[in-house]
């Protein structure tokens, strides 16, 4: 199915073909067209040619009026104040186009597909193994999960990479506990679930932690066991596996709960790039990009200075021979630029990683690694804070459990449906309360933009007013009960049917779906995406409100007015999979 031009291109097209004909000198020009409140869309772009070229702004809207071709798609087209045009479109090709959209055999409902697609290797979900993780890997794991499904849907290749913590001096500690204690992390059945092996980690972690805080001996012996993992002694790295495929069994039930598709083969932590480090470094200081500094690997920059006013450097390599984090960063850039091939990197990191990530980023670019055709992006988002504003923690002042902040969502979302279940089971209920608590957290997370801070308000976020992902879920099930009462009447369009201001403004803003995912996927930007759905479905109500669906004036209209739902949904349904909430046909 080839994709549907959307009616503001339609519009754009006769504009710009009507201002080359009235300037023949300016070229092609951009008519500047926008949705409006005055008309259907308001074209602006006149005021800045007509200054270029030296003419009167109202006089050369008036020739564009008079070569634009009306008829099939502009219904009227009048020139308004210092030389804005507005326009409004027929009733005709609203539902035309709908309609080619709603045929879309694909259920792409014709969205195109980027013109040159590219290969984004997009990372994100980074917790760390051994360590529960906490409500600051929630947007990661959420945003980054928005973003590629956004990228895919648009054709860009997508190479998903969880780039977690299973390297560095901590396991020392943890390797050389489970030596002396081999059976901390045995199980008592086949089936293991995710909170049993945290539990076993955590324990071993802690019992770890307080002997080599207590015993000089046992800190000695964990200390020449990090020498042993990172020279790759066989036995050191046996144990130490056990420990990331303890935590793997965790992390897999956390992002299953979360309703997210991690695959194992996709997760390549800091240990991935061991092999590559040694090259980065002999790479980095041969071509005088990092230099040496009191024995360290240093790379220095001319506008990162510290409070003193001395430079701060980005450390390679200590001064004990050992790598820090930008090495295997570094090397993480070289794998995703020469064997991956990706043209565009993107990292869905805290915001307060950004000064190590530009740092790195400029070293990758001085290297030759990163130039005109790679891009690398940092996606820096803000931090989750309690309602208080302040970062969000436990009353104990502890950093809050990730499961536990979405059984408690599952919960309250459970009792928001319960109360409306007119005809569902206990098992549908706890079914729909799952998709309505995780999709609430995922929706107050994506509908902020990602570098702000927001406001963890689980009363809101289950909320069946207002800008939550249960208005629209509810939204999408009230439109599958009105086409299951339609019975035998089917959706069909009729664009021979006049139609009223509340099927105009709904029309129109379903059309513009396939804009809104452009952008979002270009810009990174899944609150456009929820922006645009919330008003879907407030233009909706508006509609459900004013124009009778079962009950109007006639046949056609009935078909016409299911039509209009039925689209609705499809696009409430699609839009919502890309931030990777459920819609539940029923509530």
């Amino acid at each position: 199915m080839a994709s549907v031009t959307s009616l503001s291109d339609s519009v754009h097209q006769r504009l710009a073909a009507a201002l080359s004909a009235a300037l023949p000198q300016a070229g092609s020009a951009d008519p500047l067209l926008r949705r409006s409140d005055r008309a259907d869309f308001q074209a602006n772009g006149i005021l800045a040619l007509a200054k270029k070229e030296k003419a009167n702004p109202r006089e050369l809207a008036t020739q564009v009026v008079s070569r634009v071709e009306s008829g099939d798609v502009i219904k009227d087209i009048e020139v308004s104040g210092p030389g804005f045009l507005n326009i409004t479109i027929t009733d005709r090709a609203i539902t035309q186009t709908l309609a080619a959209r709603y045929a879309d055999d694909t259920g792409r409902l014709g969205v195109p597909q980027a013109e040159q697609p590219g290969t984004t290797v997009i990372d994100y979900a980074q917790p760390n193994v051994a360590k529960e993780m906490h409500v600051g890997h929630l947007r990661s794991a959420v945003i980054g999960d928005s973003v590629a499904q956004l990228l895919e849907f648009t054709g860009e290749s997508v190479v998903r990479r969880h780039h977690i913590g299973d390297w560095g001096t901590q396991f020392g500690m943890l390797i050389q506990y489970l030596e002396e204690h081999p059976h901390e992390l045995d199980h008592k059945a086949d089936e293991v679930s995710g909170e049993e092996a945290m539990s076993n980690l955590d324990r071993l972690y802690k019992a770890a932690r307080k002997l080599f805080d207590a015993d000089e001996e046992f800190k000695t012996r964990a200390r020449r066991r990090v020498v042993d993992l990172q020279a790759g002694d066989p036995q050191t790295l046996a144990m130490w596996q056990k420990f990331v495929d303890e935590s793997k069994i965790y992390f897999f039930s956390v992002f299953e709960k979360l309703d997210m598709e991690i695959r194992d083969a996709d997760i390549v932590g800091e240990s991935g790039y061991n092999d590559m480090l040694a090259e980065t470094c002999r790479l980095l200081e041969e071509s005088g990009v990092a230099v040496r500094s009191e024995g360290a690997l240093c790379v220095f920059f001319d506008d990162i200075k510290g409070p003193d006013g001395k430079p701060v450097p980005l450390i390679v390599q200590k001064s004990d021979g050992g790598y820090g984090y930008a090495a295997t960063d570094l090397s993480a850039i070289r794998d995703r630029v020469f064997n991956i091939k990706a043209d565009t990197l993107l990292y869905v990191v805290d915001a307060r990683q950004s000064l190590h990530f530009k740092m790195v980023f400029e070293t990758a670019r001085r290297a030759g690694w990163l130039n005109e055709d790679v891009k690398a992006v940092q996606l820096a988002f803000g931090t989750v804070l309690g309602k208080d504003g302040k970062p969000f923690k436990t009353r104990e002042g502890e950093t809050v459990r990730l499961v536990d902040l979405l059984d408690e969502a599952i919960d309250r979302a459970s009792a928001v449906v319960r109360e409306k279940a007119q005809d569902l089971s206990e098992e549908e209920i706890a079914e729909r309360g799952t998709q309505v608590g995780i999709g609430a957290v995922k929706y107050a997370d994506l509908s902020t933009s990602a570098n702000r801070d927001y406001k963890f308000d689980l009363d809101q976020m289950v909320s069946l007013n207002g800008d939550t992902s249960v208005y629209l879920q509810y939204a999408y099930a009230r439109i599958q009960s009105i086409l299951r009462k339609a019975g035998e009447i089917r959706p069909v369009a009729h664009p021979e049917l006049d139609l009223h201001e509340a099927e105009r403004a709904l029309g129109l803003h379903a059309d513009s779906f396939a804009a809104t995912v452009a952008e979002a996927a270009t810009e990174y930007a899944p609150h456009k995406m929820t922006a645009y759905l919330y008003q879907l479905a407030s233009l909706y109500t508006t509609f459900y409100d004013k124009c009778p669906v079962l009950k109007a004036e006639s046949p056609e209209q009935i078909e016409n007015r299911l039509f209009l739902c039925d689209i609705t949904a499809r696009t409430l349904h699609q839009g919502m999979a890309l931030l990777g909430i459920r819609t539940p046909e029923r509530l």
